[in-house]
Formats: structure tokens, C-alpha cells, sequence
């Protein structure tokens, strides 16, 4: 490993003093750091704050136009039309309640899945927090490592870094000592340590993290769809709430507190201001149950978003298969000039030459440890220049596997004094294709194992460029992985969602193949580096085949990109760097917990367990949160348009506005707050379907509108029908108990398909007005009271027949609707 003096040269003005040596700063000098604020400060939630949860809940467009009128109630008309103020904040308090709760829930996760830097501090390696981090740390870095802090190179041993996410590049960066390194930017290959330049605030890429974690609800159908809902509503609700104040304080001769109270009763149920609060609180509920299965949601809206997903790429090892390998079988090769024992020894010192192996060098240190080759556990000789007493090997250069290389690499200086270079990588890279090992090679694969080459370079150093030409193939190393047990049946639930799985894994394509077939999955294995490179044609291929293999990180990139410019909205599992490009451009990124850092900073869902088999409860979340808040919109916007409606009609009629608002408060408690509650968050199945704002209104606007005109027919035969003191109310009622009927019957048909418990919904709703009707004080509570026989059961009549109408009016939409 090379070094550079991390004071050398670096930062001649300097607030403090530098550190000495790359051994790190001392206690003291950190201590003095943190007095000076020289900390990496930047916070990086995974959730909205307290005070960001209350003002989203409180300070809203529609809560302030409710907060007017309610205020104005409170001084012209009883309080029991003053009642929708108190619902209004009973739901804020529930959205802020459960928001919080969701919080929690974050955070703790959060917390589990951080990550936590290695830094050198008073001469020892210690893991710390990001915000811990101070001007000058020494930082260790490997494979899959995030740079939490821009910095510069002090130590490097074969670093690549991969820096696309902030540059666009593609290709990896070599870093030698004295090189910067930027925040956001990972490690692919070796490892190395750098001296923190640039902290907290300053740092060039200081806010990714904190938004790639961020609690957020943008991005979403769901949320956009309800946005221009809300916003087409506003545009309504104006020019007919002005029409309808001058109807009601100058067009016509009444008092005017009960002026007032009627133009309040016709604005406030156009506002569907429970709508926004159940989608939160719905999506909410949903990061609470995902977190109880150790499902960590990085973003709200994936949750719906895979959901969506028609395409998930999955990558094969640490997804499909367990992280861990097993070394099966050594074979030398027939022709190799080298004999077992000494391919075993070769074996072990690459192992100890490579201080961060990955899953297939462990298996490998496993199998054939390296006692006596003289490296100590870093990778660094300790034989004291490779005594030949002892037969200590001396590693004089190293290479760390790559994806984008496919082999890693070491030279060693032998006892006799002999340097000779190695490699161990795929043999399909490694060797021309006509080779007959790769023969054998390719049998082991269609029985799905891993085959890695030994292989010995002709007499040049392993981080050349043609080191792989003219090396002489020595050995074949048989890994065995270890599929997971959930991950047939996981793919089965993907397939009977109709839900299309592609493996994409940088392994040989026969290897991945096998797997795949055991897993359920049939189709040809295709090699990556035979894929077109046409756009056009290079999706047609995506498309066709199923399991692809020896797929570099940009491919996979690409290939994530192919499949979304056919239409399709992609999902993309993960766990290690060379995933980390697709995760980022892929529709829903998902990581697994014990993946790298950076992997598990770009995705939106962690799965924290490693568990594959977690997707599922999450589709099924997205669903219930798709399917139920698409419900609840069309209750809440089916009273938005028969309000509208209604408050037209009275305009152009010049009578009084049927309703106070404590007769719209009972009503929309009854029909649309209290059984949205539970329909919002009960189990849904359905599978997600597009247009949520198309889907919403056309059924609101026909429901609304067959409910605004039947209530307002009921409300002119009234007026014909009674006359006298208590006329007015009496008209009322009969309008009421026909808007009730029909609001009952919108709410049973979307109640569908029916079970106990909605059955007993939607009872006990009715019998709840039933009570209201009956109960003499309650009757004078709301100003309710039926009179006679004949208009009662004429405004039963009249919501009959609109029910009939709004009945043929859906299915005849249903029918309408094209198939998704």
C-alpha cells in the first residue's frame, strides 16, 4: 500500500494543526476540532421532523379556508354548526399523531441500517457516525464504501472509485495518494484511507445522502393525482362559493346569521379535506407494518411504487443466493505444469494479499488459509522480506477484483527469489474462447455452480491492461452458492401478479442459468457481452430473455434503461457496488440490509432481514394503499361535486341553500369520515392500476352529480309541499334524508366486494342516522324532524330511483373501462 504524509503539501493554511503521520488525529486534536465546529454536522434523516410533520398537517390551503369559516360559525350560529371545526381538528390530530408515529419507526430502522465509517483515532481504528466525522480524520475505506466527506487520498492499494452518481462518468477512477475524493462518490475495487479536507456544509455533495434517506411523499400518482384533484376543486369551488354568497346575503330577504350559516353549509362541503390526510395517514400506517418486518422505507411512495412495478431485476448472488460460498472442489488442470499442494498455497497467498476479499475470496481463505506464506492478516508482509528459512512468500503487487474486470490478481516474490504473477477471476474472460478448459468449465455451470480460474500471467504485473493475454490456465476452484429457501416461492408470487423477473448477474451465464432454473425460472441464459448494443435492439432482446449473465454495472444500467423506454416501470434488488448504477436509475431500488453502503444509500426500500421474501408484503402494502385510497377519493369527491352542484343550482333557482353545515357534518361523518377511516386502511388485493385522477372522476362526477340532482328535486317538491312556520326545516329534513339514502348507496358500491365487516359498515352507518331521526334531542340537536307521512317516503322515492340510476350509470363505466 502506498502512503503520503497527510500534512505533506496538502493544506499549507490550516485552522489547526494537521496530523503528523496517516495514523490518524489524537483525542485532543479531535476535542479541539469539535470546539471549533469543525464537525460533519449535516444531518441525515430519515424523516420529517416534528415541527415539519405539524406545519404539513396544519398550515394547508383547505385547512385555512375551513379555519375562516369555522371561526365565523363560532360567532353568528350555534355550535353544533360549528361541529365540522371540531372534525377538522380531530383529523389533524390523527394525521399528526400517526405521522409521528411512522417517525418513529424510521428512525429507528434508520438507525440500524447506518452506516459507520472506519477512522483512525490516536493510532487505533475505530467505527464512528457520519456526524462524528471532524476536519482531518483519517478514514479507511473499501469495497462498496460510501465517502461520507470530501478528502484526499493518503493511503491507496488498488482504489477505484466510482464517482457517476455525481459526475455522469461511467468508467472508475484510479486514486493514488494525493488524489481528491468527493463525497457521494463509492468504492468499486481495493481500498485505501483519506484525510477528511471538507466537512458538514461544505462538502461537495454534503445533501445527497440526507435527500437519498429523506422522508418525503413526492414522486407519486397517488399524490400528484390527488395535487391536481385538489387543484381543479379550488378552481370550482371559487366563482361558485361568490355566486352562492351573493344568492344567499343579497338575492334573498332573511336573516342574516341564518344568511351566514347557509352560505358556510354550501362552501365547506366542496373542501375534500380529509382526502390529503388519509392518503398520509394510510401511507403512514404502511411504513409502521413494513417496519415491524424489518423493511426499511426510504421514500413514502415506494410503497406504491412497487406496487407498479410490471418488470424486477434481480441480481443473482446475495438476492437469489446466500451471501456466503462454499469451496467444493479444487481441479488442477490436466496440462498445468503445477501440482496440488503448490496450487493450494498459491490460493491461500492471494487470499492474504487482498485485505477486504469478497464472497468468493472468502470461501477460498476458508478452504485454504494462508499460514505460511508470510503475510500478516492485512495483506502486508511481516516475513521479514520473505526469509526463504521459513519459505515466507512476499506479495510485491496486488490487483482487487473488479466487476467491470471480472478477476483480481497478486505477484509474489517465491522462496527461491522468483516473481510470478497470478490471477483468479472468470475463466470465460480469462481464456480465449477456444480454450478446452473452458469446456469443463461450462459443464460445472449447467449444474449451477461458480467456477473461478487460477491462472498464471506471462511475466507481466496483474494491474496490466493485457495481463489476462497468454496466461497459462492452472486450476479450476468449484464454489458452490446456497439459493435461498424463500426465493422460489417469492418468484412465484411475482409471476402470479403477473409481474415479469429478470436476472441480471455479472456471474457465467450457464452458472446463472442453472440457479435461475431451480428457482422456477425457464428460459435460455444469454451471455451480456453478446447483447446489441442498438438502443432499439437491445431492449427487444431485454424483453425476450430472462437470464442474463456476465453483465457489466453500466449494462446493467443500460439494461434497467431499455426495459423503461419499452413502458415498463422497473424494480431493481441488489446488494453489492457493481448494483448500484441500476438501483439508482431503476423505477424502486431494493437493497439488502447486509449489502455495501452505498447500495443501500441509493435504494428506496432496505430490507433489512436480507430477506427476499419481504417484496411480497410490500406489493401487497402498495396495493392496499392504491387500491384503497383510489375508495375513499371517490367518496370524498362524489360530495365535492354534488356540493358544487347543488350550490349552482340554488343560484340559478334564488331559493335558500337547502342545508346548515350541521346537516353536512352528520352526513360526511357518516358516509364518508368514519367508513373512509376504516376503508382506507383495511386489506386490498387488487392489483395497481394507472390513471388514478382519470379512474377517481369518472365515477365521482356521474355519482355527484345524480345525488346533487336528486336532492334538489326533493328540496323544490318540498318547498311545494309545505308551507308556514317550520317550513324551511321541514324542507331540510326531507333534502337531507334523500342526500343520507343516496350517499349510503354511493358508499355500499364502493364498499365492494363485500365481507362481514364492510356489511356491518355500512348498517351500522344507517342505523346511526336512524338514531339521530328518532331521539328527540338529537332531532333538535341537528335541526332534523320529518313531518307528515307523504314527503318522507317521496324523498325515499326519489333516492331510490337515483340509486337505480347511479347503479346503471357505474356499471355502464365499468364496461366502458379499457382493459389494464
Amino acid at each position: 500500500m502506498t502512503h503520503i504524509d497527510a500534512g505533506a503539501e496538502l493544506d499549507p493554511v490550516h485552522p489547526v494543526p494537521l496530523p503528523p503521520s496517516p495514523s490518524g488525529l489524537t483525542s485532543a486534536e479531535v476535542a479541539d476540532r469539535v470546539a471549533r465546529g469543525q464537525v460533519n454536522d449535516v444531518p441525515v434523516r430519515s424523516s420529517r421532523s416534528v415541527p415539519d410533520i405539524v406545519r404539513a398537517n396544519v398550515f394547508t390551503r383547505f385547512n385555512a379556508i375551513i379555519g375562516v369559516l369555522w371561526i365565523i360559525m363560532l360567532i353568528v350560529a350555534p355550535i353544533q354548526d360549528s361541529l365540522f371545526g371540531f372534525v377538522i381538528l380531530a383529523n389533524t390530530g390523527i394525521g399528526i399523531v400517526q405521522e409521528w408515529r411512522a417517525k418513529k419507526t424510521l428512525d429507528s430502522l434508520a438507525l440500524i441500517g447506518e452506516a459507520r465509517p472506519t477512522v483512525r483515532r490516536d493510532g487505533a481504528a475505530r467505527e464512528i457516525g457520519t456526524s462524528e466525522i471532524v476536519l482531518d480524520d483519517v478514514i479507511e475505506t473499501g469495497p462498496g464504501d460510501k465517502i461520507p466527506v470530501d478528502g484526499v487520498c493518503v493511503e491507496t492499494d488498488g482504489l477505484e472509485i466510482d464517482e457517476s452518481l455525481l459526475t455522469g462518468e461511467a468508467d472508475p477512477v484510479v486514486k493514488r495518494p494525493g488524489d481528491p475524493v468527493m463525497s457521494g462518490s463509492f468504492v468499486v475495487a481495493g481500498g485505501g484511507a483519506f484525510r477528511a479536507v471538507k466537512v458538514g456544509a461544505e462538502a461537495y455533495a454534503a445533501q445527497l445522502a440526507e435527500e437519498a434517506s429523506r422522508f418525503t411523499l413526492v414522486h407519486s400518482e397517488l399524490r400528484s393525482g390527488i395535487s391536481t384533484i385538489l387543484k381543479y376543486v379550488t378552481w370550482m369551488m371559487v366563482p361558485t362559493a361568490i355566486g352562492l354568497i351573493i344568492s344567499q346575503l343579497v338575492g334573498e330577504d332573511n336573516d342574516l346569521k341564518d344568511s351566514v350559516a347557509r352560505t358556510v353549509g354550501g362552501i365547506v362541503p366542496m373542501v375534500p379535506e380529509g382526502l390529503v390526510l388519509l392518503t398520509s395517514v394510510a401511507f403512514a400506517i404502511g411504513v409502521i407494518r413494513l417496519g415491524r418486518k424489518q423493511c426499511l422505507v426510504q421514500e413514502l411512495p415506494a410503497i406504491e411504487g412497487l406496487a407498479r412495478v410490471d418488470t424486477v431485476c434481480l441480481d443473482k448472488t446475495g438476492t437469489l443466493t446466500e451471501g456466503g460460498m462454499d469451496v467444493t472442489e479444487l481441479r488442477v488442470l490436466a496440462d498445468s505444469s503445477c501440482d496440488e499442494p503448490y496450487v493450494r498455497r498459491v490460493l491461500g497467498a492471494l487470499g492474504g494479499s487482498d485485505p477486504r476479499p469478497n464472497a468468493s475470496l472468502q470461501a477460498i481463505i476458508d478452504a485454504y488459509p494462508d499460514d505460511d506464506n508470510g503475510n500478516d492478516d492485512n495483506g502486508n508482509d511481516d516475513s521479514g522480506g520473505g526469509d526463504e528459512s521459513d519459505g515466507g512468500w512476499r506479495t510485491t503487487a496486488t490487483l482487487p477484483f473488479s466487476s467491470a474486470r471480472k478477476y483480481s490478481g497478486a505477484s509474489f516474490e517465491e522462496a527461491d527469489g522468483t516473481v510470478r504473477t497470478w490471477l483468479l477471476g472468470a475463466p470465460d474472460v480469462l481464456l480465449a474462447e477456444d480454450d478446452p478448459a473452458l469446456a469443463e468449465t461450462g459443464r460445472l455451470n449447467e449444474q449451477g455452480l461458480r467456477v473461478l480460474l487460477l491462472a498464471r500471467a506471462a511475466g507481466r504485473a496483474p494491474d496490466d491492461p493485457r495481463a489476462a493475454e497468454g496466461a497459462e490456465p492452472v486450476a479450476l476452484v468449484v464454489l458452490e452458492q446456497r439459493l435461498r429457501s424463500d426465493a422460489a416461492e417469492t418468484l412465484r408470487y411475482f409471476a402470479g401478479q403477473g409481474v415479469r423477473a429478470k436476472v441480471i448477474s455479472g456471474d457465467n451465464a450457464v452458472s446463472v442459468g442453472a440457479v435461475a432454473a431451480k428457482l422456477g425460472l425457464s428460459g435460455e441464459a444469454v451471455d451480456a457481452r453478446r447483447l446489441p448494443q442498438e438502443p432499439a435492439r437491445l431492449a427487444g432482446a431485454i424483453d425476450e430473455y430472462t437470464v442474463f449473465g456476465r453483465v457489466t454495472p453500466q449494462q446493467k444500467r443500460e439494461m434497467v434503461g431499455a426495459l423503461q423506454s419499452q413502458g415498463h416501470t422497473v424494480a431493481m434488488t441488489g446488494d453489492g457496488v457493481n448494483d448500484v448504477l441500476a438501483l439508482k436509475d431503476a423505477d424502486i431500488g431494493v437493497a439488502m440490509g447486509s449489502g455495501s453502503e452505498a447500495t443501500r444509500a441509493v435504494a428506496q426500500i432496505v430490507l433489512l432481514n436480507n430477506s427476499f421474501a419481504t417484496l411480497p408484503s410490500v406489493v401487497a402494502e402498495g396495493r392496499r394503499v392504491i387500491g384503497n385510497i383510489t375508495r375513499v377519493a371517490t367518496l370524498f369527491l362524489v360530495k365535492t361535486v354534488y356540493s358544487v352542484l347543488l350550490a349552482i343550482l340554488v343560484v340559478c333557482w334564488q331559493v335558500e341553500y337547502p342545508f346548515l353545515p350541521r346537516h353536512l357534518t352528520l352526513l360526511s361523518t357518516l358516509t364518508i369520515g368514519v367508513p373512509a377511516f376504516f376503508l382506507a386502511l383495511a386489506p386490498n388485493r387488487e392489483r395497481a392500476r394507472p390513471h388514478f385522477v382519470r379512474r377517481v372522476m369518472r365515477y365521482a362526477v356521474p355519482g355527484g352529480v345524480v345525488a346533487g340532482v336528486a336532492t334538489f328535486v326533493t328540496y323544490l317538491v318540498a318547498g311545494h309541499h309545505y308551507s308556514g312556520p317550520g317550513a324551511l326545516e321541514a324542507e331540510t329534513s326531507a333534502a337531507t334524508l334523500t342526500l343520507f339514502l343516496i350517499s349510503l348507496w354511493v358508499l355500499a358500491i364502493i364498499a365492494r366486494p363485500y365481507t362481514w365487516w364492510r356489511v356491518a359498515l355500512v348498517v351500522t352507518m344507517g342505523v346511526a342516522f336512524l338514531v339521530v331521526l328518532a331521539v328527540p334531542w338529537l332531532q333538535d340537536f341537528f335541526a332534523l324532524r320529518l313531518v307528515g307521512m307523504t314527503m318522507p317516503w317521496i324523498a325515499v322515492g326519489v333516492a331510490a330511483l337515483a340509486a337505480a340510476a347511479l347503479e346503471l350509470l357505474w356499471r355502464w363505466v365499468d364496461r366502458r373501462e379499457p382493459a389494464e
